[in-house]
Parts: structure tokens; sequence; C-alpha cells
């Protein structure tokens, strides 16, 4: 394999064209994200789209519904589908924590993004045995390094290339792109490689300012794309064809950047109509009550008491004026109430494709 920075040219004119495209749209997204002030509203509900999505890249299946009652329900028993999602959002923001609060990702922070992703400590790769097979035909198609000592030195120079921005003058998304590669190369993991691969995309936007909270994912432009993504990728390796794949990621940033400006409108034009709903018929309404409302579908009277510091059956009570208004739905699930945003519901569980 070869160490970072590449030793050759790669910023062609269609890829310098493509990367002034996709920063467009990046930095449309990262003004956008700025109207909604609560930033925990897109960062659950955009962090559960996107492990639910990564997850399925590696065919973790599981639906939105699901997804949703898991993460309030704790008593309730999950599928191994569902606490895989689960962990990923936990090492999606374990990863955001550490990369706001350092302002570095380095292989000790993705040993433990990835640590909590799959619960457990094995680090990088000892053994030897590892490789990519075609899952149809189950034929080899790469064999990523497999000395230990080799990996440990690659893994230092990509941090290297990651945390400074000196090492190479490209564009930080064409950076990224590059990055993207070398991990999933070097494949350092015994497992979650992939995903801890698409968490390092988000938290590199994040490092370059590029974004300010984790909201653009690449996951559901790689399941819609799933085959050109591994042929392109497989492509670098075996003739060196870095433009198809900087400009195949590229379309994706670019493509889900404006999907999530749109997702982000639509959640804003919705809170704005509760907002107005509320005031116009009773006298509850507040910013806490709104938030509540929008950082999960589903809520439940515990969560509006602690939200709003109030009594149990005044939380009933704004709950259930809301259910005879129509702003949420009222479901039972064994012996406790819930409630449901059902319009925040259908937006966050529509697939576009891409």
């Amino acid at each position: 394999m070869q160490y970072l920075p590449l030793s050759f040219e790669i910023e062609t004119k269609n890829v310098l064209k493509k990367t002034i495209q996709a920063n467009k749209a990046l930095a449309e997204l990262k003004s956008i994200a700025k109207t909604i002030p609560n930033e925990a509203i897109l960062i659950n509900t955009l962090a559960l789209q996107e492990a639910k999505d990564s997850s399925e890249v590696e065919n973790i299946i599981t639906t939105h519904d699901e997804l949703f009652k898991a993460n309030l329900f704790e008593n309730m028993l999950h599928s191994i589908a569902i606490k895989e999602v689960q962990n990923y959002v936990e090492a999606l923001k374990e990863g955001f924590e550490i990369v706001k609060n350092t302002k570095l990702l380095t292989s000790n922070h993705i040993i433990k993004i990835q640590e909590v992703l799959e619960k457990n400590n094995a680090g990088f790769r000892k053994q030897v045995g590892t490789n990519l097979k075609n899952a149809q035909i189950g034929e080899v198609i790469y064999t990523p390094p497999q000395d230990y000592e080799e990996i440990i030195k690659l893994m230092n120079n990509l941090e290297q290339f990651i945390n400074d921005n000196e090492i190479s003058d490209v564009d930080p998304l064409i950076k990224m792109v590059i990055i993207h590669f070398q991990f999933e190369s070097i494949h350092p993991f015994y497992d979650g490689n992939g995903r801890t691969g698409r968490i390092i995309n988000i938290l590199y936007l994040i490092l370059q300012n590029l974004l300010d909270t984790p909201i653009l994912y690449l996951s559901r432009f790689v399941i819609q794309n799933k085959q050109n993504y591994y042929q392109y990728l497989q492509n670098v390796r075996d003739k060196n064809d870095w433009e198809t794949w900087i400009l195949f990621m590229l379309d994706g940033v670019e493509k889900v950047a404006l999907q999530t400006i749109t997702l982000i409108d639509d959640i804003k034009n919705l809170m704005q109509q509760y907002k107005v709903e509320i005031k116009k018929n009773y006298s509850f309404y507040s910013h806490e009550l709104l938030n509540n409302l929008f950082k999960h579908p589903y809520t439940k009277i515990e969560f509006v008491m602690k939200d709003l510091h109030v009594s149990r059956p005044t939380a009933s009570n704004y709950l259930e004026k809301m259910v005879e208004n129509g702003l949420l739905e009222k479901i039972k699930i064994q012996k406790n109430n819930y409630y449901i945003n059902k319009k925040l519901y259908e937006l966050l569980s529509k697939t576009k494709d891409m």
C-alpha cells in the first residue's frame, strides 16, 4: 500500500469543478443548520437516520419504527440488528465529542470509536487471514495489509494526514475522499471497518470546520449506489483510477447535502406550524415543549416532565390536549402511553433516490 500524501496530481479539471459544487452545497447546509437553534434536534434525528443506513450497507436491516422505539424503550428486548444500530449512534456521538473537545482525530480516537461500535477492545488486527470477498461468488477481491506493524505504520501515517493540514494542499473534501479510501484499504479492524470509516468521514468535515454538527451522512448514497461504490474503490487499487472514485464521492457529498437541506427546511417549517398551532389553541407553549416534540418522533409524559420541569398531571394534560388537536398520536405499549409526532416521523422515514 502507498503512504500519504499521494505522490501525483489528482486535482484534475473535472475534480476541481465537482469540488466547487460540493463545497457550495456543504456551505449551504452548514448555514441552514444554524437556523434550528437546538442542535440536539438535528443530531438526534439525523444520527438515527445515518445509523440505520450505515448499518444497512453491512446488511444489518431495521425499520424506522423499530429504531425509533428502541431509542426510547430501554427495558424492551431488542433484536441484534437494533443493538448494532444503537451502537452506531453511540459511536458517532462519542466521535463527535472527541473531535469537538480535542480538535484532533487520532488512531487512538479511531480505536475508541470502533470499540464503542463493536463493544470489544480487540484494537487493530494482529492475526493474518483477513481478506475481502465478493459476496455473490466468494472470490477474494482484495487482501489488506496483514502484518500488525505495517498496519500501525499505515494508521500513524493516516493520522498525520488527517490532522496536519500542511502535509497536503488539496481541498479538504478531496482529502476526506482520500482518507476514506486509505482507511477502508488498510482495513485495520477485524470488524466494523465500513461503519467506522463512514463515521470518520463526518468527523473530518467537522475537524475542517466545513460543518458544525454531524449532519451530512453518505450512507444512503452508498446504499443506493452500492455496486459503483465498491467497484470504484477497487478500481483505485487495481487501476489507480482516482478520478472516477473522487468524482463519485464528491457527487455523493453534493447530493446528500442538498437532500439534507431540504429535510432541515421541512423540519423547520413543521416546527413553525406546531408553534403557531399550539400558541393559537393553548396557553402552555414554550421553546422547551417544541424542542421536546422535535428531538425525537416519540415522546412520553416523563420526558415532558423533565424538559419542562412540570408535574405529571400537567405534562399529561399538555400531551392529551395535543392529541385532541391532531398534533400527536397516542399509542399504548405494554403499560405505558407514548405520543408520536407523526408528521416528523413521516419526514424522517421518507427515502428519496440519489
